[in-house]
């Protein structure tokens, strides 16, 4: 609804499994090769992605995959199927590691990267490695990757003139939503934030076409298409401070998504958690990233580097989040 149709289909959406099609207990662990905690926390996460799991563990990808070079697919691929078969307790990532420099060229070895900035140059990358056979493709089309429909969703901002009550909509793809906490206490309060109208005036008037003037507008996001997996960023750091909001952000353990959609009225839109990435320090430049995946024997896994040890769920609910990741 108000959005162009997709001319191709890059993958048959109903081949996208959303549970498990193997039940064991948590695979490897992952050595740190030194400041490596966010990138190995952030593997771990997208490895316990039912979803994404289920299409690399087939190794689909890289029986039909044409591409010379770099194809972070394939470097997903093989390292999923190693960490969930694997013999030993922990494995050193290296596919991953080899090509740290081509995931994002800003990235230097040694150097602790923020995981988030690392989790979307790693989904960037799978999503351009799914769109490198098709060329030209308009944009509802290259959200038909398997990683988009997986990942992706697309937010509306509708602005709405108060002279003439003209409506402007304009639609923009995500691959997570990166969430304000500085006045909310909880993760559905941050939504319920991130949906509250903007009002626009002074300096911030909006254009309108019909009016043909500047005038004040209320400006409002909602998501307009629900992604399969919620990836959300509890916004800690201050770029320009280095600071860190350390206070607690209470999360759930199941979401509804309906109240912030563009439809918000309607069935229930459930999300259940399954990663919980954590940041322990007091700067976004310095500090340990770990993590809590729920494994597909349903359990619930503290993965901190090399150590993947049995928690709770209520552990994983009580932690200083950074990264929050729901699938429906």
């Amino acid at each position: 609804e108000g959005m162009a149709p997709p001319k191709r289909i890059l993958f048959p959406p109903e081949k996208i499994c959303m549970v498990w099609q193997q039940r064991q207990s948590a695979g490897a662990g992952l050595f740190n090769v030194g400041n490596t905690c966010f990138l190995n926390a952030v593997l771990q996460c997208l490895t316990y992605t039912p979803p994404l799991a289920n299409y690399l563990l087939s190794r689909e990808h890289s029986q039909a995959c044409h591409q010379r070079g770099f194809c972070m697919m394939c470097i997903m691929e093989a390292h999923v199927n190693k960490v969930l078969h694997s013999p030993v307790s922990a494995i050193l990532p290296l596919a991953v590691l080899k090509v740290f420099r081509c995931i994002g060229e800003h990235f230097q070895p040694g150097r602790e990267e923020d995981a988030h900035d690392f989790l979307c140059c790693t989904v960037n990358a799978m999503q351009r490695a799914c769109l490198s056979a098709g060329t030209d493709l308009d944009i509802s089309s290259q959200s038909t990757t398997i990683v988009h429909q997986i990942f992706g969703g697309f937010l509306r901002s509708r602005v709405t003139c108060f002279s003439c009550k003209a409506v402007s909509d304009s639609f923009e793809a995500f691959l997570d939503v990166p969430l304000d906490i500085k006045a909310a206490s909880s993760l559905t309060g941050a939504l319920k934030d991130f949906v509250t109208p903007e009002h626009l005036d002074g300096e911030n008037c909006f254009k309108c076409n019909k009016c043909k003037k500047n005038v004040a507008a209320s400006k409002r996001f909602t998501v307009h298409c629900a992604p399969k997996v919620l990836t959300v960023c509890l916004k800690r750091f201050d770029c320009f401070t280095g600071g860190k909001i350390s206070k607690v952000v209470e999360y759930p353990e199941y979401l509804d998504l309906r109240p912030y959609m563009s439809q918000a009225d309607g069935e229930p839109l459930p999300y259940s958690l399954y990663a919980v990435l954590v940041h322990s320090g007091v700067s976004c430049h310095g500090g340990h990233y770990f993590c809590y995946t729920k494994a597909s024997n349903g359990l619930w896994y503290q993965m901190d580097d090399e150590s993947v040890e049995l928690r709770g769920i209520d552990t994983a609910l009580r932690q200083q989040a950074y990264l929050l990741f729901y699938a429906r």
